[in-house]
């Protein structure tokens, strides 16, 4: 491994390299990978959506969409203007749908100058896009989104077909889409995604009595495209699945995903200590044993919760070893007594594939009480993104 080291007098260099410490690896083939199986999955005709939001659930935004669109996703799904001006500016071209809510007159403006696809709730929301289509002198397209049970964003279903019709009738607007979002398609029973699915048919239904065009209509999440191909309409919106990874246990073995992000770092300190020991903040852990103690550079700060202190392991040379004592800010400690080969800047990892044993971020979020999404979106950029490298 080499550094690069900064001028300064002797004595006084900095050693620099986006490795010393700890970092993310993002396997594009990976996502490309499971890009190419999502869409062999699809009814016919069915189109992919990339949701790439959130800095590509802390994959890197860029990086997944490229490596998506070679597996096959032909449009992309973003939270936040300032995520697809991103993509714009990193000239990808594709379609980009903003799933956010925007309402005020400049954002819509953006969206047109951008090329980007807002998604409406109301009629006023509308109002403004009209206004802004015919001044910037082509219109501005956008998605219509259903509240059919998630009482979230969107319109109540019940109201969808005249608030279509009533965009339709706008000048320096076009409707693109017609979308609603499942509320628990993660779920084995789905009694709510079955209800969902009646209503956001019913709204369709209407729509084609009224002669109204809905143009793409999309209700599928991940789960909904793993469970239920009469939930893929023309498009599908997948974001966990994507990076490797199944909304629930009983979907896990439905597709050969292969997740894409490990997150490593290396030891900094390896300490000898007697039993009767107190490691960390509160003594949380005493040592039983003598024990060898290995202090990793990677701590909440970086996205590795302080609540899964004591009940971490973590992969190291082919075994597991457990973290010991609180984690800290920057660091935390493991327990390498029974890995006397580790050395100081030996890689370890904490969450990924490593010499064919893996942790998931499905492990941390039971530990912690959360969700794979929050633990993958969780990882801080003082943690640098770097391509996936082989042998660890």
């Amino acid at each position: 491994m080499s550094y690069q080291m900064h001028g300064r007098a002797p004595g006084e260099e900095l050693l620099v390299g986006p490795q010393q410490r700890a970092w993310v690896e993002i396997n594009r083939e990976a996502i490309s990978h499971n890009t190419a199986c999502l869409k062999r999955s699809l009814a016919p005709a069915c189109a992919l959506m990339a949701v790439v939001k959130a800095d590509g659930y802390g994959h890197g935004a860029v990086t997944v969409a490229e490596a998506a669109l070679a597996g096959g996703a032909s449009s992309f799904g973003v939270a936040t203007l300032a995520e697809g001006i991103e993509l714009r500016q990193a000239g990808l071209t594709a379609p980009i749908l903003v799933l956010g809510n925007l309402q005020q007159p400049e954002e819509f403006r953006c969206c047109l100058h951008w090329r980007l696809m807002p998604t409406l709730s109301g009629l006023g929301q509308g109002l403004i896009c009209s206004q802004v289509g015919a001044a910037g002198g082509r219109p501005l397209e956008a998605h219509l989104k259903l509240d059919t049970g998630m009482a979230r964003l969107g319109v109540a279903w019940e109201q969808g077909p005249q608030l279509l019709e009533a965009l339709s009738a706008l000048e320096g607007l076009q409707v693109q889409g017609v979308y609603s979002h499942l509320a628990d398609a993660d779920q084995l029973e789905g009694s709510l995604t079955r209800q969902q699915q009646q209503r956001f048919e019913g709204v369709l239904q209407r729509l084609q009595d009224l002669d109204l065009q809905p143009g793409l209509r999309h209700l599928a999440n991940s789960a909904g495209t793993l469970s239920d191909r009469s939930l893929h309409y023309d498009l599908v919106r997948v974001g966990l699945a994507l990076y490797g990874h199944a909304p629930a246990p009983h979907l896990a073995q439905s597709l050969p995903l292969r997740p894409a992000m490990a997150v490593r770092a290396r030891v900094t300190l390896l300490r000898d200590v007697p039993a009767g020991v107190g490691v960390s903040y509160g003594h949380r852990h005493v040592t039983s044993r003598p024990s060898r103690l290995a202090v990793l550079g990677i701590g909440y700060a970086d996205g590795v919760s302080r609540q899964l202190s004591g009940r971490l392991e973590v992969l190291a040379q082919g075994q597991r070893l457990p973290q010991v004592g609180s984690i800290t800010m920057d660091q935390l400690v493991v327990d390498a007594t029974a890995l006397p080969e580790l050395e100081v800047g030996s890689v370890v990892t904490l969450l990924g594939e490593s010499e064919g044993d893996q942790i998931g971020p499905e492990a941390w979020g039971e530990i912690c009480g959360s969700i794979p999404w929050e633990v993958l979106c969780g990882f801080k950029h003082r943690l640098p993104r770097l391509p996936s490298r082989r042998g660890h």
